[in-house]
């Protein structure tokens, strides 16, 4: 490199150090503690699902523990048919859980094409915590479940073989995505100090083929954690999500200053940009929920139907996300 070229780009990357840290002194200037603990998740599960993570903080527990606890509850629930034992199983019968965790400190771990293990989301945080790795699949998943002292068991519910076996009179692979047919619990908690976690949940897409994994337990799609500077989940269609790494997108988009709701519209066009095919479909859905670490929460999402729980300053409430087509 010339001298000339090397003192320009030695300039230049000092203003990007200085322009980087003015940028971080702006955010901490603003953080204000009366805006938090945040917790923010995809769908209405039931608002006792966000108030398990507000109680988890109010007890001494991290936001780590506080995601773990609140979507152990719509796992073990049995009429919630796309999370946990009450999801609908694959095309074959089989019923197979996804999920995966962050902390602040930016480590993951993830569960995919997990059967007979009812709380995918502690076998997620395990893995993050007791391995090297930070995805386990199928038997091996298993294992390492049953090795770390869960329990094995039959989780296929009554109406979910029900509804698998009405299900094959037509095998019609054509599920609805909307607000009462959807496919993943995704959450995300700010602690008292704007530390943030987050965490997604499914039994993934009913009558999906033997061993499709979505976007859920997927790291940068499904969910991205940057505690220093917001975190984001996914739900709806789980290919669209993978093929724009939407939840890092929309993460990405907070670093430069753009707020949570814009960059929630932004990943939802870019994803139906390059998934083009799904815009006249009627059943189709797919959106992002994101929080920054100011506090301020976003939503957005294709079509009309997705809901969030948001709460904050003690007031706990389920609303819908602004859409793209009106």
């Amino acid at each position: 490199m010339k001298r000339r070229s090397f003192l320009k780009a030695g300039t230049m990357a000092g203003v990007s150090a200085v322009a980087l840290s003015k940028l971080s002194l702006a955010k901490t200037e603003k953080f204000n503690p009366s805006s938090f603990p945040v917790v923010l998740s995809t769908w209405d599960f039931k608002l006792p699902t966000n108030q398990t993570a507000y109680e988890t903080l109010q007890n001494g527990g991290t936001a780590l523990d506080a995601v773990e606890h609140a979507i152990r509850l719509v796992e073990e629930d049995p009429n919630t048919t796309s999370v946990g034992r009450g999801g609908y199983p694959d095309r074959d019968g089989h019923l197979t859980l996804d999920a995966c965790i962050m902390d602040e400190k930016g480590n993951a771990g993830s569960i995919v094409f997990l059967e007979h293990i009812m709380h995918p989301i502690s076998v997620a945080r395990r893995v993050m915590e007791k391995t090297p790795h930070v995805v386990l699949a199928g038997d091996g998943a298993l294992q390492f479940a049953i090795e770390q002292g869960f329990k094995k068991e039959d989780l296929l519910s009554d109406g979910a073989q029900k509804a698998y076996h009405d299900w094959l009179k037509q095998s019609n692979y054509n599920p609805p995505l909307n607000e009462k047919n959807h496919d993943t619990l995704g959450l995300i908690v700010a602690d008292a100090n704007g530390n943030l976690a987050g965490g997604c949940s499914t039994s993934g897409a009913a009558w999906k083929m033997h061993g499709r994994v979505g976007d859920s337990p997927l790291i940068g799609a499904g969910l991205f954690v940057d505690n220093e500077v917001g975190a984001a989940t996914s739900t709806g269609l789980g290919e669209t999500v993978i093929k724009i790494a939407g939840s890092f997108l929309v993460v990405e988009s907070m670093r430069s200053g753009i707020s949570p709701q814009d960059a929630c519209e932004i990943a939802v066009q870019r994803l139906i940009k390059k998934n083009p095919q799904y815009k006249d479909i009627d059943n189709f859905l797919a959106g992002f929920i994101a929080i920054n670490k100011q506090g301020d929460v976003g939503a957005f999402s294709y079509k009309k139907g997705l809901q969030y729980s948001l709460l904050r300053d003690g007031v706990n409430k389920v609303y819908d996300a602004d859409f793209l087509v009106k």
